[in-house]
Formats: structure tokens, C-alpha cells, sequence
């Protein structure tokens, strides 16, 4: 297919304007201290149906047009910025907490895992789901994806704050990152898990399974459950083997060639992978993104010495993390912004949105989590200020939020009402986390301080209280993440 000029025209005047409002706001949001990405959803939100679209249908219609090249090319830029960002988010997930953190890890996992999850889904049985379900949903699909609502932490939005805020040297960060961490892996799990029981029939479903063409709706999610599983157990457990070994590989010339297309390479076949036994894609980009930055060498000199050395290696390894962090850079700079901004051109909140439902949504999502959070807290022995930090902290639904309600979305399992309270819950959420630990960054510190100097011996500070995750870029290393508010430092 061959575009004409005026159609190439219009895509590029549209991406550019993409680009151009995605950054513009973000950037204002980064200087009002809130996360940049808000920003980029609230672009899409003003030149959407909402606004321009109510005020200016003509230009709304010109600028993204509902069928033909420029929808097709927007929805795909999209559909890859949301690969790129679970590919982002999946490297920055940190499994390994420090040894004394990991009972109240372990502790307030738990209890903000499973008490919000079935306290939701038990409040599912009150509401009609018909009036919130999609052409595929059904009453189970539906209760899990509210648990999941409810229950959803995102990593990326409260790193960036507490990177911001100086924190995340802190035992304080590293708690909230390791369950953050453990609550993403099974959330995501679920949700693959429900799309794989959204499949009606065996002409909903593609790759392996639609190869064995059985029409048993048991056997298919019992299929897509096993399999789900078993391709999480493998790329945690040794896909960063598998891409060391790809890495270092004398017959990689392309990784030799380009380091980033090695990496995009290995996203693309964990995607295309995915696709052939059927499993989400998204969930494929997770994990790779996850074995990829446990698979790569070493970032510093001192500790390329702990592996055997190469000539390959060793000249692959000098590349490694620079070629992560352009890829992960420009990522952020077109890919991903254009899927947020593309939720945000979703949403229409003059038809889809119901103020009494959403209130209602956000009291119990917000009222769940955070007292469950603070009753896994207290078990573990913190004290109540610490608890309520992290609370709120984890409150926050970010990115997966937003992902959760964009895959659900368009896999027909929820409607447009409950697409646009589960993204604003993500964007509220998320300036409430920051607004907190912004006001509260002298108790934080202070807490800190208290419980490192409480395990050091005189003269020798406590190396695991102060150091940071491995895969944890500091100073000028450091970068945007995908949930970034770019709030100044503090002095």
C-alpha cells in the first residue's frame, strides 16, 4: 500500500503534534511537580473528544481521524510504545530485597495482594457488571480484572519520586520497590490469565492453540493457564542465561553491529513468541525486559572481573548499558509518549464518565489498599508513620493501572465507562503518592537514618542499608522513567 502525499502529510502532521502537546505537557507537570506522564495523557484528554472534539469536531476529525492510514499508523506507534514500556519496566523491576527487609516484604506483599483483591472481588457481587463489561467479558473476567484495579502498585511512578526526593538509597525505597516488584509479577500473571478466558471460541484464539483446533473452552484455559505459567517460570529463572548467551555469541554479529538492535531484537522474538503459543504479547516484553537487565554484563569495571572475560565479552559489555539506555531513552522521547497520549485521546469523559461510580471506585480502591498496606506494615513491626508511607506510597497505580485498563480495553472485557475510572484512578493516585512523600520527605529521611544507624556497628556504616539495587542507575547514569515527574532536586 502506497500512501499519497496528502496522506503523508497528515500522518506527519499529527505525529508531530503528538510529539509536540505529549512533551509540552509533560513538561508542565514536571514543573508542578507531578509525573510527567500525567501530562502526556492529559494532552491526548484536551486534543480528544473531551475538548477539541466538543469544541472543534471539524479539526479534532482532520488531526486524528477515526479510519484510514493516519488511525492505522497511531494505533500501531502506540501498540509498540506499549511494548516498549512493559520492555522498560520489566528492566527496572528489582526481586531481590535486602535480608532484613525481606519479612516486611513478605508481610505487606501479602496483606496489599490478597485482602484488596478479595475484598473487591467480593464487591463485584453488589454492582451489575453487564453495565461495565465489554462484548467479551463475563462475570469472572470482570471480578478479576476489579481485583486487579484494586489492588494494582506501580513501580516506575513512585521510583522516579523517590529518585527525585533522594530516597531511594533508603531501606524505605527498597521495601516499597520489592513488593511493588512482587505485586506487579502476579498482577500481570492474572491479567494473562484473564485474557487467556476471554477467548469465546477457537476462532478468538491464534498461534499454537488455534494449530491443535480444539473447541473446548476448558482445554483452551487450561491450555493458555499452563502455558502462561510455565513461560513466566523459564524467562525468570533463565532467560537472562539464555540472553547472555545470545549476547556473547561469536556468531552475534548483531549485536556487534548494533548493541540497540540486538536489544530490540530480543524484545520482538519474546513478543513474536508469545504470539505463537498465545499469550498476551505485553506480558512477553515484561519478561524479556526482566531477563534482559539480569542478563547484562556487568555496568562496572570492578565487577567485570567477577565473570570470565572474553574478547567478545569484553567488548560487548563496554556497549551494554549504553545501548540499554538509548534504547530506553528514545523510547521515552517518541514510543511511549505516544501511547499515553493515545489513552488519554480515549477518553471522553463528556459521555463515558460517571461521577458516582468513579468516587465510589476511588474510595474503596484507595480505602483497600492503603489499610491493607498498613496492616501488613504493622506486622511486620514498623511503626504507624512508617506504615502510612508506605500506604500511600504503594497507592499509587501508575503505569500498570494504565496498561491494565488499556489491554482490557481493547480485548473487549471492559467497557468505555470503566476504561476511563480505572485511568484516572492511575493518574489521581499517582499525584497522591508524590504530594505525600513530597511533605513527608523529613519523616522519611529521618526513619531512615534511625533504622540504618540502628544496625551499624560504631565505625563502620551498614553497607546493605546504604547500598543501591544492582540494575539502579545513579548520578549522571541515571534517566527518565516511563511513570517520570522530573521533580527538581532537592538541595
Amino acid at each position: 500500500m502506497t500512501l499519497s502525499t496528502v496522506q503523508v502529510a497528515q500522518l506527519l502532521t499529527t505525529t508531530a503534534v503528538v510529539i509536540l502537546a505529549a512533551h509540552a505537557l509533560g513538561y508542565l507537570f514536571a514543573k508542578l511537580r507531578q509525573p510527567a506522564v500525567i501530562g502526556e495523557i492529559v494532552a491526548g484528554l484536551l486534543l480528544g473528544p473531551t475538548l477539541l472534539g466538543l469544541v472543534a469536531p471539524q479539526l479534532k476529525a482532520g488531526l486524528f481521524p477515526a479510519t484510514g492510514p493516519t488511525s492505522v499508523a497511531l494505533g500501531t506507534l502506540g501498540q509498540f510504545g506499549l511494548l516498549l514500556l512493559m520492555f522498560v519496566t520489566g528492566g527496572e523491576m528489582q526481586l531481590r530485597p535486602g535480608e532484613r527487609e525481606r519479612r516486611t516484604v513478605g508481610m505487606i506483599a501479602v496483606a496489599g495482594l490478597i485482602l484488596p483483591f478479595v475484598c473487591g472481588a467480593l464487591f463485584v457481587q453488589l454492582l451489575d457488571y453487564r453495565h461495565f463489561s465489554g462484548p467479551s467479558g463475563s462475570l469472572i473476567t470482570f471480578t478479576l480484572i476489579f481485583g486487579i484495579a484494586v489492588a494494582v502498585t506501580s513501580i516506575p511512578v513512585i521510583s522516579r519520586i523517590m529518585l527525585d526526593l533522594g530516597l531511594l538509597h533508603t531501606p524505605f525505597a527498597r521495601v516499597v520497590l520489592s513488593v511493588a516488584a512482587v505485586e506487579d509479577v502476579v498482577l500481570y500473571v492474572v491479567l494473562a490469565v484473564v485474557l487467556s478466558l476471554a477467548h469465546k471460541s477457537p476462532t478468538d484464539d491464534y498461534g499454537l492453540w488455534a494449530l491443535i483446533g480444539s473447541d473446548s473452552t476448558a482445554l483452551s484455559v487450561i491450555y493458555h493457564v499452563l502455558v502462561t505459567l510455565v513461560f513466566f517460570a523459564f524467562l525468570l529463572t533463565s532467560g537472562h542465561r539464555v540472553f547472555r548467551w545470545l549476547l556473547l555469541s561469536r556468531i552475534n554479529v548483531v549485536a556487534r553491529r548494533s548493541p540497540v538492535a540486538a536489544r530490540v531484537a530480543w524484545l520482538l522474538g519474546a513478543v513474536l513468541l508469545c504470539t505463537v503459543l498465545g499469550i498476551n504479547p505485553i506480558f512477553g516484553a515484561l519478561l524479556a525486559g526482566l531477563a534482559l537487565r539480569r542478563g547484562e554484563p556487568p555496568r562496572t569495571a570492578a565487577a567485570v572481573g567477577t565473570i570470565r572475560s572474553t574478547g567478545a565479552e569484553s567488548s560487548i559489555s563496554a556497549s551494554s548499558w549504553q545501548a540499554w539506555d538509548t534504547l530506553r531513552q528514545f523510547s521515552l522521547a517518541f514510543f511511549i509518549p505516544i501511547y499515553f497520549f493515545t489513552v488519554g485521546l480515549k477518553l471522553d469523559l463528556i459521555h463515558n464518565f460517571e461521577v458516582r461510580f468513579f468516587l465510589c471506585f476511588f474510595v474503596l480502591s484507595c480505602g483497600l489498599k492503603a489499610s491493607s498496606i498498613w496492616f501488613g506494615a504493622k506486622l511486620a513491626g514498623q511503626p504507624s508513620g512508617r506504615a502510612w508511607d508506605l500506604a500511600v506510597a504503594l497507592n499509587a497505580r501508575g503505569g500498570p493501572g494504565i496498561v491494565l485498563a488499556t489491554v482490557t480495553f481493547q480485548a473487549g472485557i471492559i467497557n468505555d465507562s470503566f476504561f476511563t475510572s480505572i485511568v484516572l484512578l492511575s493518574v489521581v493516585t499517582s499525584q497522591l503518592a508524590g504530594f505525600w512523600l513530597d511533605r513527608r520527605f523529613a519523616a522519611v529521611v529521618t526513619d531512615a537514618v534511625s533504622a540504618q544507624t540502628a544496625h551499624e556497628t560504631p565505625g563502620q556504616p551498614d553497607q546493605e542499608a546504604i547500598a543501591l539495587p544492582s540494575n539502579t542507575l545513579t548520578g549522571s547514569e541515571r534517566v527518565q522513567d516511563a511513570d517520570r515527574p522530573d521533580i527538581p532536586e532537592r538541595a
